[in-house]
């Protein structure tokens, strides 16, 4: 599983005492010039600290074994070399000898970080030694007619066993990435000429790379092994922390990560301008950015701080990203997004409402509400006038209701699909919008204090037929809702097999409030992010890593694509805790879900659309098993002409399929139509007519994983894959064909025809003891 190093940009190389086989040349560096690197006293209080607070504070509450000082060498050296290319399997022995038995005496009673410099700097000379083999290599003839594959994923693997092992794989790397350059229409010399600014680039990383860089990769590799949402800021990372937020409020609206030395996008903020072009989607790597129309700064191995260095910059000024796309048919793939800085609009990311006329068997429609719910948001502005304005997801959630109810909707349906998380009272909150009172989520610290979180307002907006839809993207806050609706047989939950899964809550420590102020006076320390609590639905159980069980599930290519809690190293365990008192769990009827999901099973056989997405799931399979890639030139060419074909056909056929799409009315808040009505006005002027004016909105902040939680989202997209490296402008846009929204709404309809009172729904839960396959299928 790609692991996002916060600093260390896969800086590919691995390094040995020993001949590469390199040709007599002058050293691109001088050794004498790189940065001298040492553990400070502040440094070994500060591991000394984050020791005792994962012992003490961490949600595990336990001691480190020894055993576990032991794995962190192994999980120490593939942080620096993910892909298993620079170190040899003799390496990890030796280590394991050298600092083994004395790890935990070290780092616990003296913080002595000697093994994570030692270990760094036989990698940072490995890493200098084999940029310059690959210079030297570059410079010889390529021939891309052989039958060889390159592995582009040696994660799980073992490193080589020998330099001529680790010789042949550098060599098929080096001719997939001049391959990826000659299929994106370079000549060799220019694929060259790319390739040695890349490397030369990383040798300018390593020459970067500091001690506190040293000592915040080997006590983050630590704290993963508690979980992956734990981690360590250096001092230096620590200043810098709110710089995913700045990205998200002024830069594109995007949270970035390393990957193998890629630039991974890994959010889209709801309001943002890069959430708001179709063209970029989380997963997408950007590997070139361009400011404006001058040449593009290829960014490949660049340190992260840098990179979005290269993408924030003054609101309204272009910045021009190069992709490969995540759903790429091919590695070479390129495709250019223009975005224009901005900050993220409050307005823009704010729930939105929609009311679908969805047949009926007997050829009449029903009236079906959905509420796109973007996250659990929540804030207090004051605008330039000195107004008070407050913005509530409960609050808007609850306007749209109403409006859909007084259009006469016969059911609604909540659209989590896209939501990873936020303030844990909105999602209280929000809950209580469907329920009378009652508890929400239980809350379980280190020490086992269980404190439930609970709707005490017996108003209920809305009692009628309700669905939550979700997906594997669906993570925190937006379980909780999910889980609790379920819980009170309040709400079908429709979508993937299960939700994300994390059910934890982080807190930031920094340790400048533990560490003796004489260790700091003179420089600033840094902080540790640590898990401290987890999620318990009303009814006990976890929404660690098993997420949210639908009670119907649909086909999808997020089952595939999508990265749960439980696909991530060392993730906290599912368990469950009593009842919420005065609880009284509710489930769905057995014979009315499975008389659901009979019918949807019928529609699914029928129906083209799911012919459609087979074909889609199909294909995205095909692509997940693969592990390696061709590296003969015309065979790769071949296949991107045959995913090309498919994609074209999906394309067209989405085109056509979107003729059925169901005819729809927008509910909008009425402070985006307020909004939008001044901006008009303000607008139009005698030289620009209104329909040429786009709409201006009003500068705001996204509050955004107020409560700790770590998330990765996505959108369930329906959308084909698109190549537009050749795509001519005039291309007709591809629609949106929402295949998991349409079906939802169908089973909705059969739920009404079934009976419009959720009464009828459901019954009380039996008790485990006596519902072994119900508790079975929960642990399982």
């Amino acid at each position: 599983m790609p692991k996002s190093i916060v600093l260390l940009l896969s800086l590919t190389v691995s390094i040995i005492p020993l001949s590469f086989g390199l040709t007599e040349k002058e050293p691109l560096i001088d050794r004498s010039e790189l940065p001298v690197l040492e553990p400070t006293d502040l440094m070994s209080q500060e591991t000394m600290r984050v020791i005792e607070m994962l012992e003490t504070l961490h949600f595990n509450n336990e001691e480190i074994s020894d055993k576990t000082f032991t794995v962190l060498i192994r999980d120490y050296m593939e942080d620096l070399d993910y892909n298993k290319l620079y170190f040899l399997r003799e390496h990890e022995q030796e280590f394991i000898d050298s600092f083994g038995p004395r790890l935990s005496m070290q780092l616990r009673h003296k913080g002595d970080l000697d093994a994570a410099f030692t270990i760094y700097e036989q990698y940072r000379d490995i890493a200098l030694d084999r940029i310059q083999w690959v210079l030297d290599r570059l410079a010889e003839d390529w021939a891309f007619d052989g039958d060889e594959e390159y592995e582009y994923d040696r994660s799980e693997g073992e490193w080589p066993a020998s330099i001529e092992e680790a010789n042949e794989l550098w060599v098929k790397r080096l001719k997939q990435e001049m391959l990826q350059e000659v299929l994106n229409e370079k000549t060799v010399e220019e694929s060259r000429e790319r390739i040695v600014k890349r490397y030369e680039r990383q040798l300018r990383s390593i020459k970067e790379f500091g001690s506190s860089d040293v000592q915040e990769v080997f006590l983050t590799s630590l704290t993963h092994l508690f979980d992956p949402h734990s981690t360590f800021f250096s001092s230096k990372t620590f200043e810098d922390f709110s710089i995913h937020m700045r990205l998200s409020l002024v830069g594109i609206g995007a949270l970035l990560s390393e990957e193998d030395g890629y630039c991974v996008i890994k959010e889209l903020i709801p309001g943002g301008p890069a959430k708001n072009t179709t063209d970029l989607k989380p997963n997408d790597r950007i590997v070139s950015v361009a400011q404006g129309d001058t040449e593009a700064v290829d960014i490949v191995g660049m340190s992260l701080r840098k990179v979005v260095d290269q993408i924030r910059g003054e609101k309204g000024t272009i910045v021009n990203l190069t992709i490969i796309p995540a759903d790429a048919a091919d590695e070479s793939e390129r495709r250019v997004v223009t975005i224009v800085r901005d900050t993220v609009r409050i307005n823009s990311s704010r729930c939105e409402g929609e009311i679908l006329e969805v047949p009926t068997e007997n050829g009449d429609t029903m009236k079906m509400g959905v509420i796109d719910i973007p996250g659990f948001y929540g804030s207090e502005e004051v605008d330039e006038q000195g107004n008070r304005i407050v913005t509530s997801v409960t609050a808007d959630v609850e306007e749209l209701v109403i409006k859909m109810k007084d259009a006469g909707v016969t059911a609604i349906v909540l659209d989590l699909r896209r939501n990873g998380g936020g303030l844990l009272n909105e999602a209280v909150d929000m809950t209580g919008l469907f329920i009378s009172r009652g508890p929400v989520v239980q809350v379980k610290d280190p020490y086992g204090k269980i404190l439930p979180r609970t709707d005490r307002n017996p108003k209920v907006v809305y009692n009628g037929p309700l669905a939550v839809l979700t997906s594997r993207y669906s993570a925190s806050a937006s379980e909780i809702v999910a889980g609790a609706l379920q819980n009170y047989g309040r709400a079908l939950v429709i979508g993937n097999e299960s939700t994300h899964g994390k059910g934890t809550v982080q807190q930031l420590l920094p340790l400048e409030d533990y560490v003796l102020r004489a260790y700091h006076s003179k420089n600033k320390a840094g902080a540790a992010k640590l898990t401290i609590q987890k999620f318990y639905l009303p009814n006990g159980f976890s929404t660690q890593q098993k997420g949210v069980v639908s009670d119907i599930s649909l086909p999808s290519v997020d089952e595939i694509t999508a990265v749960s809690e439980a696909d991530l190293d060392n993730v906290l365990a599912w368990d469950y805790v009593k009842p919420a008192r005065s609880f009284v769990e509710m489930t769905l009827k057995k014979s009315f879900v499975d008389d659901l999901h009979n019918q949807s099973e019928q529609r699914q056989i029928k129906l083209e659309e799911f012919a459609f997405l087979k074909e889609r799931i199909n294909w995205y399979q095909e692509r997940d098993e693969q592990t390696a890639i061709s590296l003969n030139l015309e065979k790769r060419k071949q296949m991107m002409e045959e995913d090309q074909g498919f994609i074209d056909k999906m394309k067209d056929q989405q085109r056509k399929l979107a003729e059925l799409n169901f005819e729809s009315t927008e509910i909008k808040l009425d402070a985006v139509l307020k909004e939008e009505a001044e901006n008009e006005e303000e607008e139009e002027t005698p030289e620009v007519s209104k329909s040429d004016t786009a709409p201006m909105k009003e500068d705001g902040e996204f509050a955004d994983n107020a409560e700790g939680f770590e998330v990765d989202p996505d959108a369930e997209q329906t959308e084909v894959a698109e190549n537009e490296t050749d795509e001519e402008e005039d291309e007709e846009p591809l629609p949106e064909f929402d295949i998991q929204l349409r079906e939802t709404l169908r089973i909705m309809v059969d739920a009404v025809n079934a009976s419009p009172n959720i009464n009828d729904w459901k019954q009380p839960a039996l008790p485990l003891a006596s519902s072994k396959s119900r508790f079975e299928k929960l642990i399982n």
